[in-house]
């Protein structure tokens, strides 16, 4: 991985100006026109009010005036929010005051934030001069959410420095060369998606940012890519020519090993992993196998279990979480954040058992969810599972799975399945297909929005 001593897409620009840094569709754009097209959209927005510290969303699904956007408020030194356009207004009233926004640039207009937030827009033609910022690596650079997957999400701020020893850790085990192209694959409001971008810059290589439909039509030429287990299923399941794709990094969800099996056959390398918001991604990783185990730290982690509970310490950590005009400290006194994920050390690897915050009792005895969810993931018909507890007067709480699956999966047939996997009171009492409507938002689906869901189906 090269020194950067420059904005990266500069140094790239200086570097190799006419080799091909972004594949838009199938339009390639080298260095050198990628930094000049960055360089007028941050002119455009200093010109517009935006100076460094600036509060700004950046919203939209993925594009390539979304990802120029990143880039050129990045260059302006704003505090940049990139946010999901699904997020329920009610959410964004609640959220924004505190996250003090000044501007957005939302390329496909959508949706409407408060009247006081300016709405930033590329000027028609009119060429401002950029008013030069120095490359400062420790700067504060970006607030990305948490999933907010137990309650209102936080933004935790990450350093430039933070989001490269993300990515120089992530490619310690993957082999990314500048020749290689990485689908955009994943959404910029998410780290994954972020991880991707970081990672292009660290190398130097190519960046692809097609429309997503069909998979297969946007991998074409793509070596690498980021996908959940739903996205590589439905990859594996279309008839597959000759493809280029060689490694790809899986999360979001459980992985079955018939699924990884089925991609390495046809020369696809696997990998996976444990990773966190505010550690800007990737933690550990490995080569899928048959193991439960998420692998051993990357480069620049370090990892303690205290009580079961997952501690980090990384170069890649965020500066805190962003409130109010200030950063609230994410760390103890000696650098180490709290997961609140529950692991162990296990056949020489980490393995994460779960959140501690899932934990629920069914009759006195303690269900992880997660520990359910890994054998009800091994059954041929499910794609995703969810075990979510439902009040009960009698046992406190019991186990309902939410599963999307294909063809008719009955309780009955699923409990036929798992007789002697699971102890009794770990075996769901319902079954309940995954709605379409919890599928959208994001890479981690939301277990408040699940429970929430399943208690207005009891």
């Amino acid at each position: 991985m090269a020194q950067l001593n420059d904005w990266p897409w500069r140094y790239w620009a200086a570097q190799r100006p006419q080799a091909t840094a972004v594949m838009v569709g199938h339009q390639p754009v080298t260095w050198l026109e990628l930094q000049r097209q960055v360089a007028g959209m941050a002119a455009d927005f200093q010109q517009q009010g935006v100076v460094p510290g600036s509060g700004v969303v950046l919203c939209g699904k993925n594009s390539y005036p979304l990802l120029l956007g990143y880039l050129a408020l990045l260059q302006c030194g704003a505090r940049l929010l990139p946010l999901n356009p699904a997020l329920p207004t009610s959410m964004l009233a609640t959220l924004l005051p505190d996250l003090d926004i000044d501007f957005a640039f939302i390329p496909d207009g959508l949706p409407e934030l408060s009247s006081e937030i300016i709405g930033l827009s590329p000027s028609a033609g009119a060429q401002y001069p950029l008013q030069e910022l120095p490359w400062q690596p420790q700067r504060l650079a970006t607030l990305t959410l948490t999933s907010g997957s137990s309650g209102l999400p936080k933004a935790a701020a990450h350093s430039y420095a933070a989001h490269l020893a993300s990515a120089e850790g992530v490619l310690h085990l993957m082999d990314f060369q500048p020749q290689d192209r990485w689908l955009l694959s994943l959404p910029l409001f998410h780290v994954s998606g972020q991880g991707i971008v970081w990672r292009w810059l660290a190398v130097g290589a190519q960046l692809v940012v097609r429309d997503m439909q069909p998979l297969a039509d946007a991998l074409a030429g793509c070596t690498h890519a980021s996908l959940v287990p739903t996205q590589l299923w439905r990859l594996l399941s279309e008839p597959m020519t000759e493809h280029a794709l060689k490694e790809v990094l899986l999360g979001g969800a459980m992985i079955p090993v018939s699924l990884t099996q089925q991609a390495e056959a046809v020369g696809i390398r696997c990998w996976c992993g444990y990773g966190l918001t505010e550690l800007a991604s990737t933690v550990c990783a490995k080569r899928a196998d048959e193991l439960p185990g998420v692998g051993l730290t990357l480069p620049g982690r370090e990892i303690r279990l205290v009580e079961q509970e997952v501690w980090i310490r990384s170069t890649s950590l965020a500066l805190g979480y962003w409130q109010r005009g200030a950063l609230l400290p994410i760390a103890d006194d000696q650098g180490w954040f709290h997961t609140r994920d529950r692991g162990v050390m296990e056949q020489g690897e980490l393995r994460i058992i779960g959140r501690l915050d899932n934990l629920f009792f069914n009759g006195g005895e303690g269900v992880q969810p997660e520990d359910v969810e890994r054998v009800l993931a091994a059954h041929p018909q499910i794609r995703q599972v969810f075990i979510v507890p439902v009040d009960d007067p009698e046992f406190g709480q019991r186990p309902v799975a939410v599963i999307d699956y294909e063809d008719e999966l009955t309780l009955e047939a699923l409990l036929e399945w798992v007789d002697g996997k699971l102890a009794n009171f770990q075996r769901p009492i319902a079954l309940f297909a995954l709605p379409d409507a919890l599928k959208t938002g994001g890479i981690k689906i939301s277990r408040r929005r699940l429970r929430q869901w399943v208690a207005a189906q009891v």
